[in-house]
């Protein structure tokens, strides 16, 4: 596989510079180096979780040493001594595993940690998964989780959810959306909110995550009592109050771990104009009857992530009647049976 400056699939129109690098695409204008987008992303998630009726998206997080035997043995993957080995092989199962789930779902979170240990092949393998993401028609949560000062929070926000056209390179889209750190307050969020006004994008701020640890810090009780994480929701719902789309919802999001318990009811009551992305369900043990109450009764509100339990159910024994170089089949019945399973719950909380 040809890596490093490797040509990527534009799917963007073709825009035309002017002499003074401002760049203009359908009559939009575009600073220096960035697109302008023209939907909403809190209404463009919707209308997708519409079309595919289910809130479900599938966390890409792939292991070199759990991807399937019909990858590892395959030519050129199987020396996980070599980096080059190691990103084709990761390559190769994160495409297939987007095959397989884009008639399912609306959107994919792909996490950036998977790809960055192998440095630059790895970042240019992560941009390659959101553009064939992309060209099957889904939308991309980057789950970088990037934050900072102000100054350095725009360098986050240029070059992790931007869609970059520089003129010396073929145009990449960058994710539709991202996973951001709150806790560098409002100095820190404004640059990403920034790139999604101008871009047509989206943030989801980390609010309360579902780690074994988090209570640590989020639970901590506030002079009037309530934890932290409430006071959080809080500012998260005030701060995406001057991005809201037709659908009711903001642009700016939050984490919402599926560990979080009853929680969950009480932060939605806190932010009811933000949309949840909810992670921590199958491996992480959440449970879906605790992440119901983030829907409204439309079924919108939300997007609950599974990964492991999906990428990998090659791996799980309720599986085991499948041949092993059908892995896919295995991805394509467990996301079948957890959209199922949510919408069963949403169901029996409304």
């Amino acid at each position: 596989m040809k890596r490093r400056h490797a040509r990527t699939r534009n799917l963007l129109k073709r825009s035309k510079t002017t002499a003074a690098g401002m760049c203009y695409v359908e009559s939009c204008t575009i600073q220096k180096g960035i697109t302008v987008g023209t939907n909403h992303f809190a209404d463009r998630l919707t209308g997708a979780i519409r079309e595919k009726r289910t809130p479900l998206i599938v966390g890409l997080d792939p292991v070199y040493e759990n991807l399937p035997p019909a990858i590892l043995k395959q030519p050129g993957f199987s020396d996980g001594s070599s980096c080059a080995a190691c990103v084709d092989a990761i390559s190769e199962f994160g495409r297939k595993v987007i095959r397989a789930v884009a008639p399912h779902v609306p959107a994919v979170k792909i996490n950036i940690a998977y790809f960055e240990r192998y440095l630059w092949d790895g970042v240019e393998a992560y941009y390659n998964l959101v553009q064939e993401a992309h060209g099957h028609g889904l939308l991309v949560i980057g789950d970088v989780k990037r934050g900072d000062i102000g100054h350095t929070s725009t360098q986050y926000a240029l070059g992790n959810l931007a869609d970059c056209k520089w003129q010396d390179t073929d145009t990449t889209t960058g994710p539709d959306a991202i996973t951001i750190n709150t806790y560098f307050g409002i100095d820190g969020i404004t640059p990403f909110m920034d790139v999604a006004r101008v871009q047509g994008k989206g943030a989801f701020a980390l609010l309360r995550t579902s780690n074994a640890s988090a209570g640590q810090i989020q639970e901590i009780p506030a002079a009037d009592g309530r934890p932290v994480f409430l006071h959080v929701a809080e500012l998260i719902e005030k701060w995406g109050g001057t991005s809201r789309g037709q659908c009711g919802f903001n642009s700016l999001g939050a984490v919402v771990g599926a560990t979080s318990g009853t929680a969950i009811a009480q932060i939605r009551q806190a932010m009811p104009h933000t949309l949840f992305l909810i992670p921590g369900i199958g491996a992480q043990g959440g449970s879906l009857a605790d992440c119901v109450p983030a829907f409204n009764a439309d079924g919108q509100g939300a997007v609950i992530s599974a990964s492991r339990s999906i990428i990998f159910a090659h791996r799980e024994s309720r599986y085991a009647d499948i041949p092993s170089a059908q892995w896919t089949t295995a991805v394509q019945r467990a996301v079948v049976e957890t959209k199922a399973q949510i919408a069963d719950a949403i169901k029996a909380f409304q």
